[in-house]
This record gives C-alpha cells, structure tokens and sequence, in this order.
C-alpha cells in the first residue's frame, strides 16, 4: 500500500477540526444562535432604537399554528425570556419576563413588557418540543445592552405610603426606583432612623426571597409583624418598630448598585412623624363617592376616610356598569393615596352602577375590608366575609 503525503494527512487533521468547531452545540453565548433551521436573535426596534424584541426564525408554521390553536396559548412554554441576576440559585426560580407574543411573516416575536436594562444579561429559551412534532434539545441565546445605552443614573422616585404621618402599627413600605435594581444584600442599604439619628433594631421582616416587581424597580418593604402585632413576643420585648408622637427617617443609601452595576445617584430620606395606631377594618359604605355626568368621560372619585395601600388600591376596586360587567379604564390614586379616580375608556351612560371591592384590599396597617389586622387566630371571628368581594352602588345621571 502506497504511504499517503504528509500534505494530504495534515489538511484532513485541518478539515476536522474546521468541522468540530462550527458544529452547533445545544445554546448560544452571544448575542445569536443558529442552529440546523432555527434562529433565536434579539434586534433592535427601528421604530424605537432604545427598544429590543426578540424574534424566533426557522420554526415550522404548521405546528405553530397548531400550538396557537390551544386556548389560551401557553406562549411561555415555547419561548421564554428571563432577566439573570448573575446568581444561578436565584436564576432557576425567576419567572419569565412579562410581554407580548404574535407571529408574522414567519417569525415568533416577542416584545418585553419594560426596556431592556443595560448591563443586565437577558437570556431567552426555546422549547422546540412544546410544537407538534418538534425536537427535545433546547434552543437559547444570551444578550447585554451595549455600554452606551447606560442611563446617567438611577435615583429613588417615589417611597409609599406618600403621607407624612403614618400608624404606629404601619405593615409596609413600597420603594419605587427609576430603574431595575441588583437582587441580594437589600436590607445592608436601608435603614430606619429615629430622631437621635440612631438606627432602630431590626425593624423589616428580612427575607430571603425579596419583593420585587418583574421589573425589579419597586420593592416591597415589610415592617416585621412581630413589632407590630400586640400579644407577641418580639413587641413585648423590644418594643414596636415604630412609636406614636416619634419622627423618623427612611434612609435608602446610595452605595446600592443598580442593575447595570452603578450605585444609586444619591442618597434618599424619606421623613415622617408617627401617628396613633389603626385597627379599624376597612368600611367602604363610608367612602364618599363623587359620581360623574352621563355622556361625559369624567373622572370617577372617591375619597377614602384614611389613606389605602397603594399598589393594592389601584388593583382591587374596580366599577360594574349597569349590566355588571367590569367597565375598562385608567385609575388614579393622589391626596397621599386618600383619593382614588377613574376614568372609563367610554362615555359614561346613565344608570346604577357599582364599586366592585376585593376583600384583600388594605390600608396603611394592613386592615382588609369587613376584618382588621389583629385578628385573634384562637377565637372564632365574629363577623365573616361571605364572598371575596363587596358591591357599592352608585348612579350616574
């Protein structure tokens, strides 16, 4: 048998190793991932160059529109996305972001429900599996904001409840930022300051698996129950968190780092003196009700006798109109969340209508409609809500 050239032999050691590193593995690093007939990609918007959506090409149409058959379409089973914190234990549990799903001219797309953050790796998933006779390995692709997308910075906007005088059994705080923020060490950048400047003992329920919003810009800050509720240990023995007749600070530092990495521009304070405490159940026959004029789009107001939880407040009232279906609108809260508007998509009708209330609804210390707070567990209670919600008519004329 002749020898082969050397030549020969060194360009088929070439040849396979060329072919071993453009064979496709199973996930992307980058930006994109090609595989033998589907792309996962995230582009950017021409309409909006600060806007990215994420497109699916290559997935057989058939099956597609056999998967959008099912009622509701399970989007999320088939293609996902997901806002990584860098911590894997974290990253498993998250859910994915919110946002919306079409098809058109062949592509899947989806379109995140908030802006892409710089310096937060964005990592989406395809479950080719989830379609009719589709394949079992998953499809996915990673991808960062470039750097020049960065904001100047990112500040606290707002701290609630906006009032400047709060109950002395006070459940929570909600703290709303301009951007997303970095997930872990929370309680390490708040604090709680009584007048002295000096920080109180353990005020939060600090827990491992922190309050966020899907955006991850507003946190939910509980005060721990504990140091509120009277008859338990932690009250007995270290007092309440928060006293009546005491002014206090809450302090959000400026070393916490936001989701691109950057601490906050400065330092927020939010100051505010301590009221009698409130456990009284929420009554909503006692709100004063300021119906519109029929024909018009005017708001619809109430004016609550204290202050409502604010992200609650702007989910669990809602209006019935005269043939009881849930009227589509935009809600308001103001006068430091003691007045709620409303503001419907269509002309007011004349009519009897009605103010639809979730029973989970709460105030500042968290008392529900028809049962307070402090609900003695061991004793029967002696008045119960018979269905999830109550109705309060009103007329439009």
């Amino acid at each position: 048998m002749t020898p082969r050239p050397a030549s020969w032999l060194a360009a088929v050691v070439i040849v396979c190793v060329v072919l071993m590193a453009c064979r496709p593995g199973p996930s992307a690093r980058g930006q994109n991932f090609s595989g033998a007939s589907v792309r996962v990609h995230w582009r950017r918007e021409l309409s909006d160059t600060n806007r990215f959506v994420l497109e699916v090409v290559g997935l057989d149409m058939a099956a597609l529109r056999q998967f959008q058959d099912r009622k509701p379409v399970p989007w999320p089973r088939l293609l996902a996305a997901y806002a990584d914190t860098g911590d894997v234990r974290v990253d498993v549990e998250l859910p994915p972001m919110v946002g919306t799903y079409r098809v058109q001219s062949g592509i899947l797309r989806f379109e995140p429900g908030y802006p892409l953050q710089p310096g937060i790796q964005y990592r989406a998933v395809l479950h080719p599996d989830q379609l009719p006779g589709g394949r079992s390995s998953l499809v996915t692709a990673t991808f960062k904001l470039p750097a020049q997308f960065s904001n100047p910075g990112t500040v606290v906007s707002r701290i609630y409840p906006s009032t400047e005088v709060l109950p002395e059994n006070l459940l929570k705080f909600y703290v709303q930022f301009s951007g997303p923020m970095q997930r872990g060490h929370i309680y390490e950048h708040i604090h709680l300051r009584n007048a002295s400047g000096r920080d109180v003992d353990l005020p939060f329920l600090e827990i491992d698996e922190e309050l966020w919003n899907p955006s991850r810009t507003r946190l939910t800050l509980f005060i721990d129950p504990g140091r509120i509720k009277r008859g338990v240990r932690p009250l007995e023995e270290v007092g309440s968190a928060l006293q009546e007749g005491q002014r206090y600070k809450l302090v959000i530092d400026s070393a916490w780092r936001d989701g691109a990495g950057s601490p906050l521009r400065e330092t927020f304070q939010k100051e505010f003196r301590v009221g009698p405490a409130n456990r009284e159940a929420i009554d909503p026959t006692q709100w004063r009700i300021d119906p519109p004029k029929k024909g018009t789009r005017a708001a619809l107001q109430l004016t609550f006798p204290k202050p409502m939880d604010h992200a609650l407040a702007q989910r669990l009232i809602l209006v019935a109109d005269p043939a009881g279906r849930l009227m589509v609108g935009d809600i308001g809260l103001g006068d430091e969340e003691r007045q709620w508007s409303f503001i419907p998509s269509q002309s007011w009708r004349g009519g009897h209508y009605q103010l639809v209330v979730q029973t989970t609804l709460e105030d500042l210390a968290g008392n529900n409609v028809g049962k307070p707070f402090e609900v003695d567990l061991l004793e029967p209670v002696q008045q119960r809500l018979s269905n999830s919600s109550v109705r309060v008519p009103f007329e439009v004329r």
